[in-house]
């Protein structure tokens, strides 16, 4: 990797191991994430998502390998790394009888912002999360669960770190709260990397540029959702919906295209049949059935639509292929 490469990524994860006795919780961990970047990080529970995150943020040694913020080894260099670094842990620990601008003052004071600047860096952070006019001079513990996530959020972009982590940053949201924060996370965009372990996939869809998936305390998966789907779905899915029952579509199916499947059939009503089709990646099999289905008047064609994958598919495919290989290498170690 030459200087400029290296430049260019503003976390740079080499072969993170971490040992508790016998047991590796994460195993020869390597990723980067670029500047400005966001970044989903996921995984299902026990996969080392967290013991990652810590040892990224400084808040736990590495048995091995070694992470670096900006250049900055976290692990030689900690209180100089930590500059870089704003974290919003996932139960966010604030303290419920002071006011909003109150905890903010006190924590630009500890995070060494110069006092003169505070309460210009207060303002700022607290108009890009939407605090101050609702929440400017309320008591934390009278907050709503979404402001206490906005202040969680100020809190570690107030020192303007190069990289953000937040931890189920949306949890426990309702669907306007989400919507505010999805909307600020994405004003994050290009100013600063942004690293987001979550188990709401639809959210992590909607706002990462990448992702990164760990299971069994290594990467399995790491790319752009588009990129992923195509290492991880082998099927495109189609939804079909005329008047045509199960049985007699499946026959016509059979007729224009023979590797396509009929995966289910819903009857919506006034005699509609909703149908799933599974084809073969790359089938362009939408075309097709837009073709053959509309030469028939009597079958009322109402929609032709491609179902595309979701992460939660692409997770499921790449945590479930991690599974079978981990098997595989016990099942040899056992013969």
């Amino acid at each position: 990797m030459n200087p400029e490469q290296e430049v260019s990524n503003s976390v740079i994860v080499r072969r993170l191991t971490k040992e508790y006795g016998s047991v590796k919780a994460i195993d020869n961990v390597s990723f980067r994430i670029g500047k400005g970047e966001i970044v989903g990080f996921l995984g299902p529970n026990g996969a080392g998502k967290s013991t990652t995150m810590k040892i990224i943020s400084g808040l736990m040694p590495a048995t091995s390998g070694n992470v670096e913020i900006w250049g900055i080894n976290v692990a030689t260099n900690p209180d100089k790394a930590k500059l870089h670094i704003g974290f919003m842990p996932e139960n966010n620990p604030l303290p419920e009888d002071l006011r909003v601008d109150e905890y903010l003052k006190f924590r630009a004071q500890i995070k060494g912002i110069p006092r003169k600047e505070v309460a210009n860096a207060v303002e700022e952070v607290m108009e890009i999360c939407q605090l101050n006019r609702k929440a400017y001079r309320k008591i934390i513990g009278n907050l709503s669960k979404g402001f206490r996530q906005r202040v969680g959020i100020a809190d570690a972009i107030l020192a303007h770190p190069d990289v953000i982590i937040m931890d189920e940053p949306t949890i426990g949201l309702d669907p306007h709260q989400i919507l505010a924060i999805r909307d600020l996370i994405n004003s994050l965009r290009g100013k600063m990397s942004v690293i987001i372990s979550s188990h709401i996939l639809p959210e992590i869809e909607l706002v990462c540029d990448r992702v990164i998936i760990i299971n069994q305390g290594a990467i399995v998966a790491s790319g752009t959702p588009d990129s992923l789907r195509k290492e991880f779905i082998s099927n495109d899915r189609y939804v079909v919906s005329l008047r045509m029952d199960g049985q007699e579509f499946t026959k016509q199916l059979k007729c224009i295209y023979s590797e396509g499947v009929v995966e289910k059939t819903k009857d919506v009503g006034n005699g509609f049949f909703e149908h799933t089709i599974v084809a073969p990646v790359n089938s362009n099999l939408g075309a097709l059935l837009i073709s053959e289905f509309s030469k028939d008047s009597s079958n009322v064609l109402r929609e032709v639509s491609y179902k595309k994958p979701t992460l939660e598919e692409i997770f499921i495919s790449a945590t479930r292929r991690s599974w079978e290989q981990v098997l595989q290498v016990q099942q040899k170690a056992e013969k």
